[in-house]
């Protein structure tokens, strides 16, 4: 029977560009919801605007608009560059809409009968010259554990140190800069601790939807262990706090029922916008029935399923508080989570000052194919949460050598035979020829793989396809052929095998390459391409259009040409033409003072320096650290023994942005082997590595020091 399938991208929040991080994950999305429409399986595709919460409404204060204007233009802008990308949602709606609110306050209202919503008063800092109460992300100080400057009020992004804004050193506000004081107010929280969530979670994270696919991939639900514990033994370690859903006004978002002035957590509302954006598709569309897919006896019922496509950054709200909130409200909760990994650009965190923070609009202004990237992320994409890495050099051969090189290019050796010698119309195909393309179809390799969001594996599948048709295209030599007597059956027989290969790969290509499949099914004068129940040849004497060029090659300019429209400058800005304010002043004062500082360095003596002791140190391992912003795990090879065996040190390096990992494997470095080791949320620092950075630490300005060559593990630096 065919499936029923409510599939969801993660809601972009309305407060920035769509950029080619954002995404890896909804095209992957999309592919998956192309290829199940072509198994014939209903889907509904929907997503929306993450609107609400403390940054739209700073955002549009600061525009002089209000937060409303400022969504609706976001709103337009983001659905604009997802329909450049070919990412075709049925509905991309708004969490500011009559049907959000509504679910939400049904949500809470049902939690709250639950006996799972309590009311608690917490001390919190507020801004006393903006009258609000700060998120974390908004108050900003020194570490508390390693002192680095500048840090976020939830966690270190320097040493990983995860804390209280209230440990902050010397904290000041975000917005406007002024020193923050501890104000009380009552919040509202979701028992997320209470043992009916816990022991619920335990099992919805670790099980099987009913068709026995994981909820969770592997890794996710190892993630969620590590949170949950073991129920073998009492709490088993779990970890899990009550959730705070409540925030004080000024807040741009939904007010709580019964409760002036307290507004919902924009996390609250925002996955419950699937919901909300999905009623508001069947209401304009009349034939959807909603309960099917939402309510969760219907839901079972019905057979219906709920897949959400989300970046591993938003894996605890979606595998924790999301499910949580829909089994003690009535609602079905997720039948599968697939989540991606982050994007990096040629092996490092994308970067402005080096042009590969690319946004969606740039790229499609620069005149750049958005299939050429669908079908690189594609190749890249394994159905896990690793990370993909867009290596603009490989993108560019990729694209030529699998798309023009080997698929358009079997079209555009023959059709134009077909054309000139055949009226336009296909003869018999070879049955020896297709044999490899049917025993394809009826393995199904590419088909599971795509079903497993497997990509990479199916085109490697469809490439080695690709290679047999040109290289039966190369035995046969239809321009040959073309050119002898007596040969115009055996030319016709060759050039209409040859294009019902080509058919069959963009069979196989459409779900990611829908634009030139639509190109390829008007040439060959086809219906839109199904996956069928059995392979079929395309039919003798059928007649097919002119052909015309379907695909360009990538230009190494072109993608230069990207680089420089998105590389910030580095020079300094000019002066604002109006007077600072109190406000502006004091925050130069500040910067200043912390420059003049870090530049007048105090003396020490030559005993000082002695204290450190510093080794070569040579990496023997590198990965990156889930859920760390700027740290690479390091695994260092100073000398050390232990028990006639290699002793290994353990050290968290803050050089994410600059190095992909398996690039620092082998090299050698320079160590502190005497730091005092520090215990972070990831393990044990047992050191630090030496690097010289630019003033600020960000960007790509970050060189470990690399001693010269005849250098050995474990010598001394003196």
């Amino acid at each position: 029977m065919p499936r029923k399938i409510l599939v969801t991208n993660a809601l972009p929040y309305a407060n920035g560009d769509i950029h080619l991080g954002h995404l890896v994950g909804y095209i992957q999305g999309d592919i998956w919801v192309r290829y199940q429409r072509m198994r014939g399986n209903t889907v509904h595709y929907v997503c929306a605007d993450d609107t609400h919460g403390t940054p739209v409404m700073l955002r549009a204060e600061k525009e002089g608009i209000t937060p409303e204007a400022l969504i609706g233009r976001v709103h337009g802008e983001h659905l604009r560059d997802f329909t450049d990308f070919g990412v075709a949602f049925d509905n991309y709606h708004s969490t500011h809409s009559a049907e959000n609110r509504a679910y939400a306050e049904d949500v809470y209202t049902k939690l709250q009968a639950a006996e799972l919503i309590d009311t608690r008063a917490i001390e919190q800092f507020y801004d006393p010259v903006k009258e609000m109460f700060l998120p974390d992300r908004f108050i900003k100080g020194e570490c508390p554990k390693c002192g680095a400057a500048d840090q976020y009020g939830d966690n270190c992004e320097v040493c990983g140190a995860a804390y209280a804004p209230t440990e902050l050193k010397n904290p000041h506000s975000a917005v406007s800069g002024a020193k923050p004081v501890l104000k009380t107010s009552e919040h509202y929280f979701f028992r997320l601790s209470d043992p009916r969530a816990v022991a619920f979670l335990r099992e919805w994270t670790r099980g099987t939807n009913a068709a026995g696919t994981r909820r969770l991939q592997a890794e996710a639900a190892n993630k969620m262990k590590e949170w949950l514990g073991d129920e073998s033994v009492g709490d088993g370690g779990n970890t899990l706090s009550d959730w705070d859903i409540s925030r004080d006004a000024p807040y741009f978002g939904f007010e709580i029922p019964g409760a002036p002035g307290k507004y919902f957590y924009v996390w609250l509302d925002a996955p419950i916008g699937y919901l909300a954006s999905f009623r508001n598709l069947a209401e304009r569309r009349g034939d959807i029935a909603v309960d099917e897919f939402t309510d969760a006896v219907r839901a079972e019922t019905a057979g219906t399923e709920m897949v959400h496509f989300i970046g591993k950054d938003i894996l605890y709200f979606h595998a924790l508080f999301w499910p949580a909130m829909l089994r003690f409200a009535g609602y079905r909760t997720p039948t599968q989570l697939c989540v991606n990994g982050f994007l990096t650009v040629d092996g490092a965190k994308m970067s402005k000052s080096r042009g590969t923070f690319i946004t969606a609009r740039s790229y499609v202004s620069q005149g750049l194919n958005p299939e050429w990237l669908r079908y690189y992320f594609a190749t890249k994409s394994n159905g896990t949460m690793e990370d993909v890495d867009l290596s603009l050099d490989d993108m560019v051969a990729k694209v030529n050598s699998d798309l023009v090189g080997k698929y358009v290019n079997i079209a555009s050796r023959c059709a134009g035979f077909i054309a000139k010698r055949f009226d336009g119309r296909l003869g018999a195909h070879d049955p020896q020829a297709t044999a490899d393309f049917e025993a394809a179809f009826a393995a199904g390799t590419i088909a599971h793989a795509y079903e497993e969001r497997d990509y990479g594996r199916a085109l490697r599948e469809i490439m080695r396809l690709a290679d047999l048709a040109n290289q039966y295209v190369n035995d046969h030599k239809p321009w040959e052929l073309a050119k002898q007597e007596g040969q115009e059956a055996r030319l016709h027989v060759v050039c209409s095998t040859a294009l019902t290969h080509f058919r069959d790969l963009t069979l196989y290509l459409k779900p990611v390459l829908p634009a030139l499949a639509e190109k390829v099914e008007a040439f060959l004068a086809i219906d839109p391409l199904v996956w069928p129940q059995t392979w079929q040849p395309l039919p003798t004497a059928h007649a097919i259009n002119p052909y015309a060029h379907l695909m360009t090659r990538v230009e190494r300019k072109q993608i230069d040409a990207l680089l420089d429209a998105n590389r910030e400058s580095l020079a300094p800005a000019a002066p604002a033409a109006k007077v600072a304010s109190s406000q502006q002043r004091h925050a130069e004062k500040q910067q200043h003072e912390a420059q003049s500082a870090e530049t007048a360095m105090p003396h020490i003596s030559i005993d000082d320096f002695t204290k450190v002791d510093l080794r070569i140190a040579r990496i023997v391992g590198a990965e990156h650290v889930e859920g760390a912003d700027k740290l690479i795990r390091l695994q260092l090879d100073i000398g050390e023994t232990e028990n006639g065996q290699t002793k290994l040190r353990q050290v968290f390096a803050g050089i994410k942005s600059a190095y992909d990992p398996a690039t620092l494997v082998g090299r050698l470095t320079v160590m502190v082997v005497n730091l005092a080791p520090r215990k972070m949320k990831f393990g044990v620092s047992e050191g630090m590595v030496l690097a010289a950075s630019d003033a600020d630490d960000k960007g790509a300005g970050i060189y470990i020091l690399t001693p010269d060559s005849g250098a050995a593990s474990g010598m001394r630096v003196k």
